[in-house]
């Protein structure tokens, strides 16, 4: 398990401003379907139960574990962390997430399945002596990261690990999807379209079951509430007009009739 470093030692650590953060030639590299699903993971990852400025989300980004072994680092496809600023030391964008730094593990994380990365996402790979743990190994044991996900984007195959006495446990995912009970938000699988493709994704719904919306579907909802606001506007005054034209073909002038 991770060891969080309290007080004067921890000043002598390094922090993300020390540590490296990208490898170009680790597996597993961001390709168009990551860059497309990310933004809708965490546009739709608003739980209700903390404040946004509480919650921080991040994809294909360095996550530091052991201040021993400054070179051991994974980079999940997507984590999420409750209880720390949005922004790091509350002004900077983070370049990497380390945790003996920030005091706080993620509570979940997914990867996106590939070949390339499959067997570790799954843990069937083992440790060779000398060598560092594998992602399960660091998600499991060292960061005892409470919900694990892994998606199959080509066979849309959601599946979920969830901690239990140490280990991870697969959960039955049914219905619409699984349900993360700390963020009172559940994961689920949707089909539609993201940015000119369509195809299914994974987002987060609510408790009544409805999906939380992204920004371009926020940016649409106000879109068609102006013009649905702006047409009630526009029947009112022909609604006026009309009657205006009534009221004067009776010989009654509508500006005498007080309001």
């Amino acid at each position: 398990m991770v060891q969080f470093v309290p007080g004067a030692a921890a000043k002598t650590l390094p922090t993300m401003f020390d540590l490296p953060s990208e490898n170009p030639e680790d597996p597993g590299l961001p390709d168009e379907y990551h860059l497309r699903q990310l933004p809708i993971l965490h546009q739709t990852c608003r739980p209700p139960v903390c404040s946004p400025e509480q919650v921080f989300t991040a994809g294909d980004l360095h996550v530091y574990y052991d201040p021993e072994h400054l070179n051991w680092y994974k980079r999940p496809d997507w984590f999420v962390v409750v209880g720390v600023p949005k922004l790091y030391r509350q002004q900077y964008l983070r370049q990497s997430y380390v945790v003996w730094d920030e005091g706080v593990a993620p509570l979940m994380v997914i990867e996106f399945l590939s070949p390339g990365t499959e067997a570790e996402d799954l843990g069937k790979t083992q440790r060779e002596p000398g060598t560092p743990p594998t992602k399960w190994q660091v998600y499991e044991q060292i960061l005892q990261i409470p919900y694990y996900a892994v998606f199959d984007s080509e066979t849309s195959q959601l599946r979920g690990f969830q901690l239990q006495a140490g280990s991870y446990q697969e959960v039955t995912i049914s219905g619409q999807g699984w349900w993360i009970e700390p963020l009172q938000l559940g994961l689920g699988v949707w089909q539609g379209r993201c940015d000119g493709a369509e195809r299914t994704w994974l987002r987060w719904y609510d408790q009544q079951g409805r999906w939380i919306p992204t920004q371009e579907e926020l940016t649409e909802q106000e879109r068609m509430q102006k013009e649905q606001a702006q047409q009630r506007a526009e029947q009112a005054q022909q609604r006026a007009e009309q009657l205006a034209a009534y009221l004067r073909s009776l010989g009654i002038d509508p500006d005498d009739i007080a309001p």
